[in-house]
Parts: structure tokens; sequence; C-alpha cells
């Protein structure tokens, strides 16, 4: 591999899912899995296209009960493209002789090639290059180009290429007992001899799509249709050694798309206009370096290729062309079918990266958030509360969507699902609304929809929250964490834990943050505000006191991830380890067993230990104090190495958080746990989860540990906040970021100095404030900071 290529190296069935998820191709609007055009869906490969927002719902029968599903839509195949010899079988790497077989993402280009050689018995041999891209200038487009050449013979060369609407979501086994055909009304077409089309539609959410492909070729083509198909057919002459060409372009359109009349229509015309595929290739590449000139980023070695990486993933999930769409940020990217293709909290590690880079795809995820506002206020109002609650799991409405039961493998066993309990997703959002003004410089939206959305929230804190006269304090009762291993007490008869420390603090955070906003707000504005939600003065005054007296549990000195978590047991891990060797997901081991991870203090993943990584150590230490409580060095200190010793690391997530909190707090033990965020996801350690869907929000997590948790770069008050952690690891790395108009500011650190260098502009001047002084730069200006630790 090189610096700016992810390679794989011979065919190995068994890998398949992984790399076809790693070599996904997307460009915000629409994303295909890297499966290979040859192979159709089977235990093997699963080839899949996603478009954002694209959803349907459907009902299944689960151990008696009807449980309803939301799932973003694996829409119709455009891949298809296969070959045999004369009166011979289909050449696939299943059921033919790989000689040679090779797979290059280039990520500077998002260009996939494909390298296999096929024996074909009696000394003759075809080699396959393709060339696949989905195009990130024209965001409804992708192309194939397929090379042929013979060696060892001279002779016809069969090929079919298809459009495949008969395709389901089957991509994650544990869901193959559900429902999995949204596609109906499937109809083809011939629009020319070289083009032909295929529409549809989802069965419940009526999102009609269009599709059309052109097939160009150094013979005649000839179109048909089949079952659910749409085909082109053409026999190759191949002579010894001699390339022959077949490119394949597609337009992709559906009903959501703006400026169209129908979605069949506008592809079609679009797959007849589009130049030939070089001249699609050129634009594409334009594209691709410029989001790369905004993004940035310069990290050496091993740790830097494979950020690189998860940065070609993030722009492809969510690109400049996301600003458009009403879309969240799905867990699994457009990668694949694992958690439905929902929307959860992973705005929470995705959006501080994007603030800083991409503000308008920013605003994009948190306006879907705000559109959702309304049916966020209805679920409280149905739960008994004021304010907005926000769904765990959300989808193409705003209601919650997740699932009632969910599978243990392990057991196969189907068991109740109360993580829709997670209320600190309302924080999360009301954070990221923050932290985009701060870092955009966008009061337009924090006066407007971010001001709507945080009131509410702060709105439904303040009134779940139910005063103890024994403590003197407000609490917060049956939640659940971060954590989600821990969803009930033991032996309880309903779920829920009372005064989650995450959930208590980040309550109280939206609550400061909310009256702090009030109280800044033009009086027009402020008063328009107010008026059209009702607030009034005996509801601010109640904020106030909320948000200095809700309970923060401690137990043994350090604080308590929930009220009674250091009264349950302590587990064998050492036991457990020898047993299972892989503990990850201690959660289905235990429930295999009949026993319960409820009973244990055992961790999934991060959850007190959050708190470090949304907030500063002043910050964190200035919470607590507002609430009461002194959070000393000593006893974060503490906290950490408690909660280090009980976790099982069972997402991803939490070696990106632990990696993010012990370079401050434990700078030897910091790599560690970096490096399980940086590999975590490309070598599969939850074993088989990224084949279906990469997790968007680890990988955008390890690009801001560097932007923002090594050089502790904060956006507050109208100036860069900057305060590096000297990892000896990660000693010398650089960026490029935007900044309040600013395009381009260079960040480097190198060897103990910091170099800024800002932009020409007639831009104002950047303030920049270090632990230790505080300079202001110039537009065209460079700043050269020698750092004191």
């Amino acid at each position: 591999m090189t610096d700016r290529t992810w390679a794989y190296e011979g065919y190995v069935p068994a890998d398949e899912r992984l790399r076809e998820s790693l070599c996904t191709l997307g460009n915000g609007r629409f994303a295909t899995r890297g499966a290979l055009p040859e192979c159709a869906a089977d235990g093997v490969h699963y080839p899949g296209t996603y478009v954002a927002g694209c959803y349907n719902r459907l009902t299944s029968e689960v151990s008696g009960r009807q449980v309803e599903n939301e799932d973003m839509v694996n829409v119709p195949n455009w891949l298809p493209l296969r070959f045999r010899l004369p009166g011979g079988p289909w050449l696939t790497p299943d059921t033919a002789p790989v000689l040679d077989h090779r797979m290059d993402l280039h990520l500077s280009s998002g260009l996939l090639e494909r390298r296999t050689r096929y024996g074909l018995g009696a000394g003759r041999e075809l080699s396959v290059r393709q060339q696949r891209l989905v195009h990130m200038a024209d965001p409804h487009l992708a192309a194939l180009r397929t090379e042929f050449t013979a060696h060892g013979f001279s002779g016809v060369l069969e090929v079919e290429s298809a459009l495949d609407g008969g395709v389901t979501n089957s991509g994650v086994a544990r869901y193959r007992d559900l429902k999995g055909r949204h596609l109906t009304h499937v109809h083809t077409g011939t629009a020319t001899p070289d083009t032909v089309w295929l529409r549809c539609r989802t069965s419940t959410s009526d999102i009609r799509i269009g599709m059309a492909a052109r097939l160009t070729a150094q013979a005649p083509v000839t179109a048909g249709h089949e079952d659910l198909r749409a085909v082109h057919r053409l026999a190759l002459e191949l002579a010894r050694g001699r390339t022959v060409t077949v490119d394949k372009t597609v337009a992709l359109h559906t009903s959501h798309d703006p400026a169209i009349s129908d979605p069949l229509n506008a592809a079609v015309d679009r797959a007849g206009r589009v130049p030939g595929f070089d001249e699609l290739l050129a634009s594409h590449l334009t594209a691709w370096d410029h989001l790369w000139r905004r993004a940035d980023l310069d990290v050496p070695g091993e740790a830097g290729r494979i950020l690189r990486l998860h940065l070609f993933h993030v722009l492809q999930t969510l690109s400049p062309h996301t600003a458009d769409l009403d879309v969240g940020v799905p867990a699994r990217g457009l990668h694949g079918e694992a958690y439905r293709g929902h929307v959860f909290w992973d705005e929470l590690f995705v959006l501080p990266y994007l603030n800083l880079h991409f503000p308008e795809v920013s605003r994009a995820v948190l306006r879907y958030r705000h559109r959702r506002l309304e049916e966020a206020c209805t679920a409280a109002r149905k739960a008994g509360h004021r304010g907005a609650m926000y769904p765990w799991q959300s989808g193409s409405d705003g209601r919650e969507e997740t699932q009632q039961l969910h599978l243990n493998p392990r057991s196969g066993r189907w068991l109740p699902d109360h993580s829709h309990l997670q209320h600190h997703v309302g924080s999360a959002i009301a954070y990221n609304v923050w932290q985009y003004c701060q870092a955009s410089g966008d009061t337009e939206f924090l006066h407007t929809k971010g001001a709507e959305m945080l009131l509410q929230i702060a709105r439904f804190w303040a009134d779940s929250a139910v005063y103890d006269a024994g403590l003197g304090r407000h609490r917060i009762k049956g939640v659940v964490g971060p954590d989600e291993y821990h969803d009930a007490y033991p032996g309880a008869a309903a779920p829920g834990l009372d005064d989650n420390a995450y959930t208590n603090v980040t309550a109280a955070w939206v609550l400061t943050r909310a009256l702090e906003l009030t109280a800044s707000l033009p009086e027009p504005r402020r008063r328009e505000l107010l008026e059209r939600t009702g607030l009034d003065g005996g509801e601010l005054e109640q904020w106030e006191d909320v948000s200095r007296t809700l309970h923060v549990p401690f137990h043994a000195g350090v604080v308590s991830q929930f009220e009674g978590y250091g009264d349950l047991a302590e587990l064998d891990w050492a036991g457990y380890r020898e047993k299972y060797g892989d503990i990850r997901r201690l959660d289905r081991i235990l429930e295999a067993e009949g026993d319960t991870v409820n009973r244990y203090q055992a961790s999934k993943q991060a959850d007190v230990l959050m708190l470090g990584c949304l907030f500063a150590p002043a910050e964190l230490h200035s919470l607590f104090l507002r609430l009461g409580y002194r959070l000393d060095e000593d006893t974060w200190l503490r906290t950490v190495d408690h909660y280090l010793h009980r976790t099982s690391h069972g997402s991803t997530l939490s070696g990106l958080v632990h990696g993010w909190i012990l370079a401050r707090a434990r700078r030897a033990e910091a790599w560690k746990f970096c490096q399980e965020a940086l590999r975590g996801d490309i070598a599969d350690v939850q074993g088989g989860t990224t084949g279906e869907g990469i997790p968007l929000g680890a990988m955008a997590g390890t690009l801001d540990l560097v932007q923002r948790g090594l050089t502790g770069l904060e956006t507050r008050q109208g100036a860069l906040w900057l305060d590096p952690v000297p990892l000896p690891e990660l000693s010398s790395y650089g960026f490029a970021l935007r900044y309040h108009g600013h395009w381009g500011v260079r960040l480097r650190l190198e060897r103990g100095q910091l170099e800024i260098a800002v932009p020409s502009s007639d831009r104002s001047p950047i303030d920049v404030r270090l632990p230790d002084r505080s300079v202001c730069l110039q537009p065209g200006e460079t700043g050269h900071l020698v750092l004191t630790h």
C-alpha cells in the first residue's frame, strides 16, 4: 500500500464483506459497496447501493409479535457486469481459477481499481481490469470501465450488463428473520439502443427511484429485459494480447431530488447527455482534489495512512452535496445495513471535525434535527414531559426507531431492547448546535433554529428532573447511559437507571448554555422566542435551580456511572478472558450463560469518561463546581483508572475516548488506545461488524482526536484556544481548517513548536490563546509559537 492507496492482494472469500465495506465509493448522496460486478449477493459477496435519506418501513413477525422496522433501502444494483466464453459458465472468483487478484482503493481520486487474471485452461488466461467511480462532481452519476485482455487465445467473450431491481435488504445476518423486500412496482425498458432503464418505488414510503445505464463498447450492444432486470448483452471479439474496453455509465434519481419532474426521465436524460468515461473521470478528480484541499491532513506513518482512509469514508458519507439534503449522520455511513441506516448520537463525534472544514454540512445535519423538533416535542408530551425528547434512533420522520427486540447471536434469543432510554442524545444535539456556532460564527443559526432546539432540550431536562428532599438535589431517573450494557438494576421489574452521571452533567451543561443564550439574544428575538415557546421567568428560574442541583453520585472516591453502581458485583475479568478470549461483547456472553451484565461493574464503552472527551479539564471542573462538587485532578485520575479496568471496549468508540482521555491523564498508556481506535475497524476487531457498514463516528472521531484532542483546540469566546499534548508517538502533524470565514488556516506541530498560518483575506484577525499567552494573527501572517511543556 502507498500513502494514498488502500490495497488488497489475493482473493480471500472470508474477507470479502470487510473489503466491500472499506472499498465503498460514495459522494454524500449515494454510495455503492466495493463488491465485484460479476458477483451476486450470496454468502460471500454483498453488493449494495444506498441513497442518503431513502428509508422504508416493514412489519415482521418475531417471536409471536408484530415488529415494525424502518430501514435504509438497498436500491437497485447498478453494478452487474458478468462475462464468459461461449457455452461456458459465467466467470467469478468463486467458480474459476484466479491466478492474480488485486483491489486498489485510490483515496486521492475516489477511484476503485480492480485487476484479476482468470485461468481458462489449456494455457489461456483472461485479464480483467476495472475502474469504478461514484461521481463527486455530479452526485447522480456512477461509472464503470472494464478492460478485457486475452492471453494465449483469441475468440469471443460474451458480456452481460444489468440493472437489478430484485435486490433485498439482507446484508446483516441477524436481521434475516425480518422482512427485507422494500422495492415494488419494478419496471424496465429501453430508451435508446445503448441505454436501458429501471424504475421502482419503495413499498410504504413510496419513494420513486429511476435508474438508467448507458453501455459503450467496441461491439454492437443489444438491450433486453427480464423479470426485475434491465439487461445489455454484447459479444466482444478478443484478439491475443489486445485490450477491449466496455464503459458503463449510470444515472440515479429519486423523488426526493429537487429540480426534477420525474426520477426516471431525469435519469434517462442525464445518462444520455453526460460525456464519456475519460471526461467524467477528469471532473471527478477535480472535485476530489477540492475536497482534499479543504480537509488537508498531514500525519506521518501508518497512523496518517489510516486517518486518510477514515477521512475518505467520512467525506463519502457527508460531502458538500449533503448540504442540500434532509439527512442525518447514519451510524454506519452509506456503507451497509447495520443499525438499519439509523441516525444515533454519532454526529457528536462527526460534527466537531466537519465544523472546521465543511460547516455547511454540519448546518445541514443540524437542520435535519430541527425539522424533527416538533416530533421530539410530541414524544416528550406523550412521555408526560415538556420540551423535546429526541429519539435514540432516528430515520425519516424523527419518531423513535429503536427496535423493540434485538437478537443475541450467541444464544439465539430475541431480547427486549431498552436503548430508547438513552435520552442523552438530546444533550449531544445541543452540544453540536453550540460547537457548530462557536466554530463557524453562525450567529443567525444560533439565534433561530439553534436556539429553538437548545431551549426545548433544556426544557425537557428541567421537566424530567425530580426533586429529592432527602438529598436536597434534583434527580433524573429511568434512563440508560452511553455504556449501554446497563439498562436496569439487578432484579428490577422495570428498565432504566437513576442519575447516570454523564446524563446529569451534560443536562446541567445544556441548561447552563440555554440560560446563557436566552440572556444574550437580541431583545426582539428573545421576546419572540419566549412568546412562541411559552417560556416565562418562573421556568427560567427553575432551569437555573436544576442546573446547579442535579445529583452526581460518587463511590469510593470516584464518580459513579449511576446511582448504585458501586454496589454491583465485581466481574472476574481474568477468568472470562481465559475462558472466552475476546470478551468485547460481554453482554452477549453473560446472557448466553443465563446471567446479565446488569449485575456487574462492567461497561461496554466509555460512559463517565465521555465527559473528559466533550469538555476540556477547566470546563469540566467548572461544570462540577456549578453543581456543588469538587472534581480535582486526583479525583478525575482515580475515576479514569477505575473505569479503565472495568470496560470491555465492545464499541470502537471506546478506544477512541480512552485514547483522548489518557493523552492528558496517563500519557504512557494513551497510544495503545489511539492505535486501537485507528485499527479497530480496518482490522474488524468486533468480528464481522465492519463488513455490515463502517462505524462513521469512530472514524471521524480519530480525525477529531488529532484536530482537537491532541491540540486541545477549542473554539469559544471568539478565539482559537490551544493546549497541545506532547504525545511522543505523534509529535509531528498538521492540518488545515476553516474558521470564522478564514479558508485554509494551517496548523502544524513539530518538535515542540506550533506554527499557525492565516491565509490572506479581508477577514478580521484571529485571536489565538495558549495556556501561557495570547497572540493575534492578521490575515497573511504566520505565527511560530514555542510550547513551554
